[in-house]
């Protein structure tokens, strides 16, 4: 069974910087796009970053600039690097791969951005 465990989240600053990670339960190296998606209350969830097995990688235009995603493949983990938080950042992130048609979800950790 795959599993997707998020970590790095918590309460930041605006303009402050979090690094959240994915680790996943599988060998990834296969696996060709992953990504990152945040929900906020009261708000559908949205596709924040991608990056696919050869490491090129699109960007919300919210976050563009700001936000860097990243994978490495031998320890299994995506990381996203956040810088220059804003308030409207604040929301739970989750980790996504299609794996074996599925596409499976990690359980997503709370960002809160606020002074």
């Amino acid at each position: 069974q795959v599993q997707l465990v998020e970590s790095g989240g918590g309460l930041v600053q605006p303009g402050g910087s979090l690094k959240l990670s994915c680790a996943a339960s599988v060998n990834i190296t296969s696996v060709n796009v992953m990504g990152w998606h945040r929900q906020a209350p009261g708000q559908t969830r949205e596709v924040v970053a991608v990056i696919t097995g050869g490491g090129r990688s699109v960007y919300a235009d919210s976050v563009r600039g700001r936000f860097t995603v990243s994978r490495d493949n031998a320890k299994n983990t995506m990381l996203l690097q956040m810088n220059s938080l804003k308030p409207e950042d604040t929301a739970v992130y989750y980790c996504q791969l299609l794996w074996d048609s599925q596409y499976i979800w990690g359980q997503g950790t709370q960002v809160t951005v606020s002074s």
